[in-house]
């Protein structure tokens, strides 16, 4: 059941207030499109602090300014315009910085009407809507496959996604749509910087192009190097100066002065016996062949060989220690985890972030 609340009332509970933004709630901000950006202005205070997630470091906050949180949802309603979404589907919690963006302002830019769909909430009415905007979390696209209904009943889809690495269930929901009728754009960045560049889905890596209020800060240079840029929307340290320019946590290949391609984030690239390895590319293939209710793969330093990374995996109701084949599930990658290590839980944020996990101790089967 979705509790309708004023624009206002929403806009009041920001961020990171426990209570009516917790959802499942509609907006209806095609009833005061006129008048959204007044509201916005009016209702959020000068200066918001927004904090990381935890998954590469202690948690941080960060602050913007009202006027950078709706350039920036310009931006992301920018992205969405020429595919003429009527209504927007959101699942990003409105107490982080993607979910504030396109679960509130992006709604607000567009004058849509916005449905937050928590965890276990319902699915918005198929009738409500014939052609979509769904603001993406990973967990997203496993649950618009199990609600195939819904998704084939609109005449368009448009997703937009943020936060972590596509899943493969990605592909997988494009498919079985059809890419003529459901599209991914995916956005590039982080809490300290904000959307840096975007890009179409399609199979394999496809270039990211920059947002076009955002440069490179450093000078194009031959192979893969930090991503550092330059943006009007970057975030200020709380009771700080404005930055100028933020490096990310994220190795990329310079192309041109717009473009870029992704390599792996700096915490995620480990070297074993030679072979650099992208564990959230990994981490995509050993989902597929292993059965479990979740897995990770950490990265750990080895007194042998310096870099390696163990599997976490939670068994579920399909795996045990007795039928888990982790030879099988990595024979055709040619690399196996130094260690298998039997969890409960996986620590991850709400949007589906691996928390921080310090290296693991010598608990667990060898892999």
């Amino acid at each position: 059941m979705y509790a309708e609340l004023e624009p206002a009332d929403l806009l009041s509970a920001l961020p990171g207030a426990a209570g009516p933004a917790e959802g499942p709630w509609l907006v209806r901000w095609d009833a005061v499109a006129d008048k959204a950006e007044r509201l916005v202005m009016t209702a959020l205070p000068p200066v918001v602090e927004l904090s990381t997630s935890g998954s590469t470091g202690a948690r941080r906050s960060w602050a913007r300014t009202r006027e950078q949180l709706w350039a920036e949802a310009g931006l992301l309603a920018g992205l969405l315009a020429p595919d003429r979404p009527q209504a927007v589907l959101s699942f990003a919690p409105p107490r982080h910085l993607y979910g504030i963006l396109v679960g509130v302002l992006v709604p607000a830019r567009l004058g849509l009407p916005v449905w937050y769909r928590s965890q276990y909430g319902p699915m918005p009415p198929q009738e409500a809507a014939r052609r979509w905007a769904v603001m993406a979390i990973p967990w997203t696209f496993s649950l618009m496959l199990q609600r195939g209904s819904w998704t084939r009943a609109a005449e368009r889809v448009s997703v937009l996604h943020s936060t972590a690495m596509l899943p493969a269930t990605a592909g997988e929901l494009v498919a079985a749509a059809g890419a003529d009728r459901l599209t991914v754009t995916e956005i590039f960045g982080s809490t300290e910087t904000g959307g840096v560049a975007t890009r179409r889905w399609s199979p394999g890596n496809p270039p990211w192009e920059l947002f076009p209020d955002v440069t490179f800060a450093e000078p194009r240079a031959a192979g893969e190097a930090p991503l550092t840029v330059r943006s009007p929307r970057l975030a200020r340290s709380a009771g700080g100066e404005p930055l100028t320019t933020w490096q990310l946590d994220d190795h990329v290949e310079i192309l041109d002065e717009r473009r870029f391609r992704f390599a792996g984030r700096r915490s995620r690239l480990v070297n074993v016996n030679g072979r650099r390895i992208n564990l959230d590319e990994l981490e995509i293939s050993v989902r597929a062949a292993l059965p479990c209710a979740d897995l990770a793969l950490v990265p750990v330093r080895d007194p042998v060989i310096g870099e390696h990374f163990d599997l976490l995996l939670v068994p579920g109701e399909a795996a045990s220690a007795a039928n888990v084949d982790v030879r099988a599930a990595f024979a055709e990658i040619g690399v196996r985890p130094r260690r298998l290590r039997l969890v409960d839980r996986i620590d991850r944020s709400e949007t589906g972030k691996l928390r921080r996990v310090r290296d693991a101790d010598d608990a667990g089967e060898p892999a």
